[in-house]
């Protein structure tokens, strides 16, 4: 099975910049630390009008300046973003650190780590690697994946008017493909070409998006039901919507997207087979910064390859316990874990029926979890998960599964993405821990609670910090595991929670085998089927996602281990007066955090609370 990828669309940097509803007011009060934040966070949020739709904040209500248009990918862009980033968090130093405490101190770290890392970032080129955002295009992010998405899912269609918004956003997406070519014709001058392994799951996923032409393309076919749902249009006004869109699509998308498959056809023959980030100019510079900020550490790529290949045996162990549980006692832990991936026991029918039932049996696991939730969290979710497919446009190279946050202001609900090309990747036993790491008490939980916090800058409802999100959601899996109960008497969910945590273990292992110690793709791919017993076909999108991703996918393990470190320290000093629940409270109610400050802060907690009296 394709294991989960995070939070595909929208990048740390957007991730991270919110617009504060209710700017206007602000601007005249004196002047502190949250209202430093706030305005730097509008001034970083208001030249990208997708973050703004993804965040829901605005849209359709008369503050709506945006919905209408999409942001500058051109590398004067990019330089103008730069400055500005540059600018405010000089300013951001009038304010302390010296002098602030609590949560105000917590917020001037949590913003001076953002931007200073922002800045790392913005002063490297990249290419097509998801490094630090900008104009990427590959396999599974950028403007030819995540733009298609947030038209089609996160632009609400309410009135006319976001009709003609949607329409407007047609039009500039022609615009935006134009100079996101342009980005890549000059990383291609630069020395930066993807590998040519790369170029050809990249080229696959455009032309599925192109096939068709206009009339069937997801942009047009996506509108008609919305159009159906609106009351006060006629159907010859729905008409010449679809009309319209059908011709915008033709004359400005595809165009672009035709452009942007030519030049990464001219690009195959230049192209090497060579993964690792130490092919490129200043590979090992991009690297070390790219895991900096992935893990929010400045562990080196040696110490996390090693770690990796300590929690791999560790790990091999305690699956071993499980097959032999299952009675599972020939061949190599490899091949006893793939017999029972084919097992067809397990497999629902690769149908439109196989795949309504796995939605159906994910939204029971997700009941059942909400149902007992009450016992190991203090405050719950308000807002609701909706499980559903990936769009058939991305399925063919995007991830298994994946999360996207609900909006801030309560009108869009999170929502949990599973991949159901090929239902022979979802055997029953291996999806209970899917969904307890994207729903609950996984990203949805995390997620949720950091946008209840109060009397903070909305920078802080909003952030994300890969290491702790994806440590969190890893750390919910262990938690059904090991506290829960969830697996109590079902020993085939329980190896299936045993082969994620070892899919993440391997991870640490592969990503820095791929970028600094020039490991081959094939030498990849051969340890991870050795180690996850999952198909060949299956590995090689996880580390052709690792290629174009790097250092990403190091966050989780470092982060739950970090977690679970904080949680044993917890325990060894209040002992019997451990709470569980009030240890989760603490540790999810300040938001996101670099993993270092999530030390301190926690640290912090356990000091306070052994000083409670045990009255």
């Amino acid at each position: 099975m394709q294991r989960t990828a995070k939070y595909l669309g929208v990048s740390l940097l957007g991730m991270t910049l919110v617009l504060a509803t209710a700017s206007v007011w602000f601007w005249y009060r004196p002047v502190g630390l949250n209202n430093y934040i706030n305005k730097a966070t509008i001034a970083l949020a208001l030249p990208s009008p997708e973050l703004l739709t993804s965040l829901g904040l605005i849209d359709n209500t008369p503050l709506d300046f945006h919905s209408g248009k999409l942001g500058d990918y051109t590398e004067a862009g990019d330089r103008e973003t730069l400055q500005r980033l540059q600018r405010l968090r000089a300013g951001l130093d009038r304010y302390g650190p010296e002098g602030l405490e609590g949560q105000e101190l917590i917020s001037w770290r949590v913003t001076a780590w953002f931007m200073d890392n922002q800045i790392r970032l913005a002063g490297l080129s990249r290419g097509g690697y998801a490094i630090g955002g900008g104009a990427t295009v590959n396999q599974l992010s950028g403007v030819t994946i995540d733009m298609p998405q947030l038209l089609s899912d996160q632009h609400v269609i309410k009135n006319e008017k976001s009709v003609q918004r949607y329409l407007s956003r047609l039009r500039e997406y022609g615009r935006v493909l134009g100079e996101v070519r342009a980005r890549v014709a000059s990383d291609r001058s630069k020395g930066f070409v993807p590998p040519d392994f790369i170029i050809e799951k990249t080229l696959l996923s455009m032309r599925t998006f192109t096939e068709g032409g206009a009339a069937n393309n997801a942009l047009v076919t996506t509108l008609a039901p919305k159009l159906e749902a609106l009351e006060h249009i006629t159907s010859e006004q729905r008409t010449a919507y679809l009309e319209e869109a059908q011709t915008l699509v033709a004359s400005e998308v595809l165009p672009g997207f035709e452009a942007l498959i030519s030049l990464h056809e001219e690009m195959i023959p230049e192209a090497g087979h060579d993964a690792g980030l130490w092919r490129l100019p200043d590979g090992e510079q991009l690297y070390k910064a790219a895991l900096a900020s992935n893990t929010t550490t400045d562990i080196s790529a040696d110490e996390i390859h090693k770690l990796g290949l300590s929690e791999v045996a560790r790990l091999r162990v305690m699956i071993e316990d499980i097959l032999a549980e299952l009675g599972l006692t020939t061949g190599s832990m490899e091949e006893r874990i793939t017999r029972l991936t084919e097992d067809p026991t397990h497999l629902f029918a690769n149908t439109e029926q196989g795949r309504a039932e796995i939605l159906a049996y994910l939204e029971e696991l997700n009941k059942e979890v909400i149902g007992v939730a009450g016992d190991y969290f203090m405050t719950l979710p308000h807002q609701p998960v909706d499980i559903v497919r990936v769009p058939a446009y991305a399925q063919d190279s995007s991830a298994f599964g994946y999360y996207r946050s609900p909006a801030l202001d309560g009108s869009r609900a999170g929502r949990f993405y599973i991949n159901l090309k090929d239902t022979a990747e979802a055997p029953r036993w291996t999806l209970p821990s899917l969904l307890y790491h994207e729903a609950a008490p996984g990203h949805h939980f995390q997620i949720s609670s950091a946008q209840l916090i109060e009397d903070v800058p909305l920078l802080r409802q909003a952030i994300n910090f890969n290491a702790y999100a994806e440590g969190w959601a890893l750390y919910a899996e262990w938690l059904a595991a090991n506290d829960m109960g969830l697996y109590d008497d079902d020993p085939l969910g329980r190896l299936g929670q045993l082969q994620y945590q070892i899919y993440r273990a391997v991870r640490l292992v592969v990503d820095t085998g791929l970028h600094a110690k020039r490991w081959t793709r094939e030498q990849a791919i051969d340890y991870m089927i050795a180690n996850t017993g999952t198909t060949e076909a299956e590995v090689t999108r996880e580390i052709e996602r690792y290629v174009v991703w790097p250092g990403q996918a190091t966050g989780y393990m470092i982060g739950q281990l970090t977690i679970q470190r904080i949680r044993q320290a917890a325990e060894n000093t209040l002992q019997d007066r451990f709470d569980l629940r009030a240890f989760h409270e603490a540790l999810l109610s300040n938001g996101a955090l670099p993993l270092g400050l999530l030390e301190d802060v926690m640290a912090e907690w356990i000091a306070e609370q052994a000083q409670v009296s045990p009255g």
